[in-house]
């Protein structure tokens, strides 16, 4: 990326990004690591940052919104591959000494400390994002594109990103009309985890439909790759707390820990039936399922 793009030209990169195939899982690398240097520039002015810093926050971060990890070892050290790999027109990797590394160095850990690997979002792409609008439309993007609604917030907390700048002409992903309506009526206006179906006079409230398989990632807007779910369990379901079997029961995950008797409940969850849809209405799909437990939920079955 040269002096003198547009915002166009850096959303059109953003929108690019090559998404690399680890096992057959999502890899959100990239994006939870440009969102991040969005937050370090917010608040600093500038994305410069060596590899030692980066690797602990970022790692985290794709940890917590990314597929699992079996291996601690690696969990540690997930930043490395996005901090090789990030598209160069958007990114300068340099090394101690100041020269270039290029994107066929090995994207491990210890190697890019040993280096003192320095990255940082090319000058044109800093300039971009130093007006507050361009900044937000180029993370609503990267959310748009690789999350789930519920998950945006929760990221932009973690790499404190205000994203509240006006809406212009991003382009969102296009939900069927009437979907969500038509999910939470299957369930009865209820959550299928745990029953909740308060409602504000006639209108329900706290409810929402969930996609099984992210509507990022191709989950169709049907009602046999959703569930509806109350606000908190929907969000624990996104992130992986919460996941589901090929029979339909509740999974928990074995990551998940609370010391209250509120935080606790959620392991009462653990091997319940999910509410079936109303007749005449599909369950969930099992590839759908599948796809949830490989991509989203975290670690192993809890024994609770």
């Amino acid at each position: 990326m040269v002096a003198g793009v547009r915002e166009d030209d850096l959303l059109r990169h953003l929108a690019g990004l090559r998404r690399a195939n680890v096992g057959g899982r999502r890899a959100p690398h990239k994006p939870l690591l440009l969102l991040w240097l969005f937050g370090r520039f917010a608040a600093t002015g500038t994305s410069a940052v060596a590899y030692a810093e980066a690797e602990e926050p970022v790692s985290r971060l794709i940890n917590e919104f990314g597929p699992p990890m079996t291996s601690a070892s690696a969990a540690r050290r997930r930043a490395a591959m996005p901090f090789v790999h990030l598209e160069r027109e958007l990114w300068q990797l340099t090394d101690g000494s100041g020269a270039e590394i290029g994107t066929n160095a090995p994207d491990r850990g210890g190697w890019l400390v040993e280096v003192l690997a320095v990255g940082r979002l090319r000058p044109a792409v800093e300039r971009l994002i130093a007006v507050p609008e361009t900044l937000a439309r180029a993370a609503r993007l990267l959310l748009e594109r690789h999350f789930t609604p519920a998950l945006a917030e929760l990221i932009c907390t973690a790499v404190g990103l205000d994203i509240s700048a006006p809406e212009a002409a991003t382009p969102k992903p296009r939900r069927r009309a009437g979907f969500a309506e038509q999910v939470l009526r299957a369930y009865a206006y209820t959550c299928a985890m745990c029953g909740f179906d308060g409602a504000l006079g006639r209108n329900p409230v706290g409810l929402q439909a969930a996609h099984v398989r992210w509507h990022s990632q191709q989950g169709p807007d049907e009602v046999d790759n959703a569930v509806a779910l109350c606000v908190l369990h929907h969000a624990l379901f996104d992130l992986g707390v919460l996941g589901l079997t090929l029979d339909h029961r509740v999974r928990v995950s074995g990551l998940y820990v609370a010391r209250s008797d509120a935080g606790r409940a959620v392991h009462g969850l653990a091997g319940r039936p999910l509410s079936a849809p109303q007749p005449g209405q599909p369950r969930i799909d099992a590839s759908y399922v599948n796809w949830h437990v490989k991509q989203v939920f975290k670690g192993h079955e809890s024994a609770a």
